[in-house]
């Protein structure tokens, strides 16, 4: 959400974090767990808190009254 909402492709994403394009779309479609480091450095990258980025619960949806 945090890409797309900014205008980030997933290339370009790959490119800043040193990873392949494929691994953010793995990531997003949580099909792959991320190391502590690349979640930290897609958090860095964001300048959030790696909370915002990762959860072990999943957010509730956004206006969904939750």
């Amino acid at each position: 959400m945090l890409r797309a909402e900014r205008g980030i492709s997933r290339r370009q994403l790959a490119e800043a974090l040193g990873v392949h394009y494929q691994t953010v779309g793995y990531l997003e479609r949580g099909e792959y767990s991320p190391s502590l480091y690349l979640a930290l450095r897609i958090a860095q990258y964001f300048e959030v808190p790696v909370e915002v980025v990762f959860a072990t619960a999943p957010f509730p949806r956004i206006g969904s009254g939750e």
